[in-house]
């Protein structure tokens, strides 16, 4: 086993970016917790964070017993014990999911802030394929081989996390220290999952913005961009009626000579559009980006607006004050700086793109269209299509009902309640993934936490002077409940050891 240092960025002003991926072949896949958008960046010196890297030897396949089966690779884990008890004082085990756990340090504000409350010892784990967790030597050659690729799931990224955990514990003299996962979006997912798949591992989940309802034929494939249509509308009618106009206005100008080249002067695209998919997906990206990531103290959507409603020389031209909100949305990330290119930045090599695009292809297949009541021309979500272009892209065929019949989401109500305990679904409101969430408590220990006014994994952001008193309050309660859980442990744990 390997120790070194973890060292980290601690960001100032950030905002979390989700991505909609678009393909030369057509494959458009499910928004994703993606990269960690920096506008401005300080590096954190302070030594006492006592953050320390890991490397576990990993089993590649723990489901068959093949001669490849029992490969491994170095799988990254990160473990801070600054605040934690000792013997079996309770673990705080955060959840990567489809990116580095660099990135997903400033999540798990969260569990660092308040690590000390339950005296437990951090645990960060890194989802396989990504980041330094990358099996077969290289994540190009682990992604490029049909048969490598196989073992890049979730069932198989839940195995590893029990196994480094138990490992763990092991390691700590901490056999009897209760666990408890946190994830955030698809980790929310996966910490639902892990509570459902090992509850001898983990005594309790909290599953921040976690859209396990949004498979099958759970929730209308619509509501997605359904959702970010409202967070526009009631934000300002003006901007979703210029919003709702511009998709023709962009056809237009695409159907005259040299149009192309016209709008990709008048957005300032970093590449000359091939074609008006091309801007027209961009633009529900800077949308959906805005929507789910909607926070109290960037609050993008308004910005957005405001920037479409007041554009300087504008008069008529629909399409002007479009590549305004535009403009402005990417000044959320980049600090105001307006020299930039938009729309179709080079995204080539990025691994969470590549990563997701997989997943997304293999297991996680999230139906998603547009009809005409939101503010997007229609565009009905298309399974044979969508499978199809999997299989051009991969080989194989996506599986679009194994979510469901591998975790379970029909009758989720019943299932849960009969079958487990201690989880808290968080969710904000304004973040369109919380309708694939659960908005209503199961049971005394099975608890919705969900904000009028929240955004995507809000609540597991570092916490801030500004955060409005309801998200305060959040965060409470989520402790609160969390304590509850580890007292209950013990005192079982007491009782049968009498």
């Amino acid at each position: 086993m390997k120790s070194s240092q973890f060292s980290f960025q601690w960001l100032l002003l950030m905002i979390i970016f989700v991505s909609t991926s678009f393909h030369a072949n057509g494959l458009k896949l499910r928004p994703r917790l993606g990269r960690i958008r920096r506008s401005r960046i300080l590096e954190q010196k302070d030594s006492n964070h006592g953050f320390k890297t890991f490397f576990y030897n990993q089993t590649i396949d723990h489901f068959s017993y093949g001669p490849e089966s029992y490969q491994t690779f170095p799988q990254r884990y990160v473990i801070n014990s600054k605040f934690w008890g000792g013997g079996n004082s309770p673990i705080l085990a955060f959840l990567g999911a489809e990116a580095p756990i660099d990135d997903n340090i400033q999540p798990s504000g969260f569990t660092y802030e308040n690590a000390h409350k339950f005296k437990a010892l951090i645990v960060i784990l890194e989802h396989r394929y990504y980041g330094k967790s990358v099996p077969f030597g290289s994540r190009k050659a682990a992604l490029k081989n049909a048969r490598h690729r196989g073992y890049f799931n979730s069932a198989q990224a839940l195995a590893d996390y029990a196994s480094i955990l138990l490992h763990i514990k092991d390691k700590y003299n901490a056999t009897h220290a209760p666990v408890i996962a946190i994830g955030a979006s698809y980790g929310g997912e996966l910490a639902t999952w892990f509570r459902l798949k090992y509850p001898h591992v983990v005594i309790g989940s909290l599953a921040s913005s976690a859209p396990i309802l949004y498979y099958g034929d759970i929730t209308p494939w619509t509501t997605y961009h359904s959702a970010v249509s409202k967070d526009f509308r009631d934000t300002s009618e003006e901007c979703f009626q210029t919003i709702k106009k511009s998709w023709s206005e962009i056809d237009n100008i695409a159907s005259k000579p040299d149009g192309l080249a016209i709008l990709s002067k008048k957005f300032k695209t970093c590449t000359p559009l091939k074609n008006t998919t091309e801007l027209k997906d961009g633009l529900d990206t800077v949308y959906s980006e805005a929507a789910q990531y909607d926070t109290p103290s960037n609050i993008p959507v308004k910005r957005i607006c405001n920037a479409i409603e007041n554009a300087p020389n504008c008069g008529d031209d629909i399409l002007c004050k479009i590549a305004a909100g535009v403009v402005e949305a990417d000044s959320l990330e980049y600090d105001g700086n307006n020299s930039r290119c938009y729309i179709n930045e080079d995204r080539t090599g990025d691994e969470s793109d590549e990563g997701w695009e997989w997943q997304s292809c293999s297991e996680m297949v999230v139906p998603m269209g547009k009809d005409k009541n939101s503010m997007y021309q229609p565009e009905p979500w298309n399974l044979t299509k969508y499978i199809k272009n999997c299989k051009e892209q991969y080989g194989v065929s996506p599986r679009p009902s194994w979510v469901l019949t591998y975790y379970g989401g029909h009758d989720i109500k019943l299932i849960l309640r009969r079958s487990t305990s201690n989880i808290i679904f968080s969710n904000g409101m304004r973040d369109p993934f919380s309708r694939g969430g659960i908005l209503e408590n199961i049971s005394d220990s099975i608890i919705a936490l969900s904000t009028k006014h929240g955004s995507h994994c809000l609540d597991l952001e570092e916490a801030k002077k500004s955060d409005p008193g309801w998200l305060v309050q959040q965060r409470k309660t989520e402790v609160k409940i969390m304590q509850g859980w580890i007292s209950q442990y013990y005192d079982d744990f007491k009782a049968i050891n009498k």
